[in-house]
């Protein structure tokens, strides 16, 4: 397997190797204060948790940040978060237990452009912490600084057959020469994989694995030429079939083209995608759903869940304040400090009255998937609405990047508004523990990790009902559905029926504060962590290795 790798640098990591990594390039790594490793320990939480119960001192001796400060609130220097993983003892451990390997473009935090960085780590992890062995293998990027990662080596240098000549490769870190029982694969980058398993390894000597294949978002194929893919050692030709890779779009072009996407999951054993209600849009619309549609019983749908260690109001170095569903106080505090640091309030004292704004936060990648006018249609809502709303998040598209750009200008000298065109892991926490409402309104969302988020640090969430949202937020209003809701959902993609959902959201929040305040804990205590998530991956696992 190790000789499929990209021929250039690659890194093959337990979550045991890595430590401290810094924000590079256009794939970054995140975060400087995460310390990530894998052991067990007796004790369920990491770090050392800030006082909850907040006094009148407290309060008055704490120092406020500003909008004027020459370094923002949330650049300042923060202690070093261990996020040991703190495995819990009591964590009941599978009695078959296997070596799973993860063939990825993105690792948490080291290598993060999106979701699939987060979704891979927190999955690995959990496999972990149930007994299994668990390597991720990325390719080693240069943003992925050799001195921030413990124990780094070089195992071996091989040549890797490309376009006609062997290239040497280095592999780094923890190359063994096992066979694992599972491979498992991630988005199209790592669909040519399935691929030159069964048509070029297994034939040699890798008899032993299996093939996983995870698509986070159908709207990426790897379209690729066949010359490309022969460039593997493969002959390309062979795969521009209906049965096999060729990108249906292309069918009658010249040249035809395949898809890396197709062929990954017409070659894997089992595919997953990260929500049941995604699976079900993949396979009535999108061309691919005829291939999806073929291949039905391997076709599986599983929620994501959250890394519940890194994502903690109860011991998140980020906040000034932590807290927890028993004791709330400290996200009063952390509401009001991002409040004064982006200079949406000011005084030195937490007043009912700038509590009772609302504020929405909605932290997003500015793509036309997440329903750019919905967000922009939102800015205007609040603000009339006499909330108050900030939008994190860039955009790859330099159109929609001025778009926002001309509405920051226009908007973040005000006092409601603020639109913060960047990302910051730091700021993300801060936002998501002083919102009330987090929004996501996304035209199609595979699963959604934001939503998820918020919950966990006590915000409401607002959202269109599509893939995983639908699967992990129910309307407050659905009589029939009450166990279960815990937000506001709207189903069009228009303004209205946003601007319903909004309206909703904010008259229960002012006119009834005890319903609010039940909603808030009944979402803080919701479980949407990688644990279950990874029992239904390991069924699939232990179900592909059994036939």
């Amino acid at each position: 397997m190790m000789e499929c790798a990209i021929p250039g640098k690659l890194l093959c990591a337990s979550t045991s190797t890595l430590w401290n990594p810094r924000k590079a390039g256009g794939l970054k790594a995140h975060n400087s204060k995460f310390k990530i490793k894998a052991q067990t320990h007796h004790t369920s939480q990491v770090g050392i948790a800030k006082p909850t119960n907040l006094t009148d001192s407290d309060i008055q001796g704490f120092v406020w940040p500003s909008p004027t400060d020459e370094i923002p609130f949330w650049k300042k220097e923060f202690p070093s978060w261990d996020a040991n993983l703190e495995l819990p003892s009591e964590q009941t451990k599978d009695s078959k237990l296997m070596h799973i390997v993860h063939v990825t473009a993105e690792m948490a935090p080291i290598a993060k452009v999106g979701g699939l960085g987060d979704v891979v780590t927190g999955l690995a992890r959990a496999c972990l912490s149930r007994g299994h062995t668990v390597h991720i293998m990325l390719p080693f990027y240069e943003c992925i600084q050799k001195h921030q990662i413990n124990d780094l080596t070089l195992i071996t240098t091989y040549n890797s057959y490309h376009d006609g000549n062997w290239i040497p490769t280095n592999a780094y870190h923890g190359v063994t020469g096992t066979q694992p029982d599972i491979i498992h694969v991630h988005e199209w980058q790592a669909g040519a994989l399935p691929i030159l398993y069964w048509d070029m390894y297994h034939h040699l000597s890798l008899k032993k694995p299996r093939i996983v294949l995870t698509i986070h978002n159908m709207e990426h194929y790897g379209e690729c030429r066949q010359e490309q893919l022969s460039m593997c050692g493969l002959d390309g030709s062979l795969y521009a079939t209906f049965d096999k890779a060729v990108d249906d779009r292309t069918v009658g072009h010249n040249p035809e083209r395949l898809s890396l996407l197709k062929g990954g999951i017409v070659y894997s054993n089992a595919v997953v995608t990260v929500s049941p209600t995604y699976l079900k849009e993949t396979l009535c619309s999108g061309w691919l759903s005829s291939t999806l549609i073929r291949n039905r019983d391997k076709y599986f749908g599983i929620v994501n869940g959250i890394d519940t260690t890194m994502w903690n109001p109860s011991t998140d170095v980020f906040l000034p304040s932590n807290f927890n569903v028993k004791n709330s106080e400290g996200k009063k505090l952390c509401k009001y400090y991002v409040q004064r640091g982006l200079g949406l309030a000011s005084g030195d004292h937490v007043t009912d009255t700038t509590l009772k704004v609302p504020l929405v936060v909605c932290i997003t990648r500015l793509v036309a998937q997440k329903g750019l006018h919905l967000i922009t249609h939102a800015i205007k809502q609040v603000e009339e609405l006499g909330g108050q709303m900030v939008v994190l998040g860039k955009s790859p598209d330099h159109r929609v990047e001025r778009e926002f750009e001309d509405l920051a200008d226009s908007l973040n000298q005000g006092p409601s508004i603020r639109i913060l065109l960047m990302y910051s892991e730091e700021l993300s926490h801060l936002l998501y523990a002083a919102a009330d409402i987090v929004l996501v309104p996304s035209l199609y969302e595979p699963c959604g990790l934001a939503q998820m988020i918020g919950m966990r640090y006590g915000a409401v969430p607002v959202v269109r009902k599509t893939g995983g949202l639908a699967d992990t937020v129910f309307d407050m209003d659905d009589k029939s559905n009450h166990e279960m809701a815990n937000g506001f959902v709207f189903e069009g993609m228009d303004e209205a029926s946003l601007h319903c959902a909004l309206d909703r959201a904010f008259a229960c929040y002012r006119n009834k504060p005890g319903e609010w305040n039940c909603i808030v804990k009944k979402v803080m205590k919701m479980d949407n962590s990688w644990n279950n998530t990874a029992r239904k991956y390991i069924e699939i696992y232990e179900s592909v290795t059994a036939s």
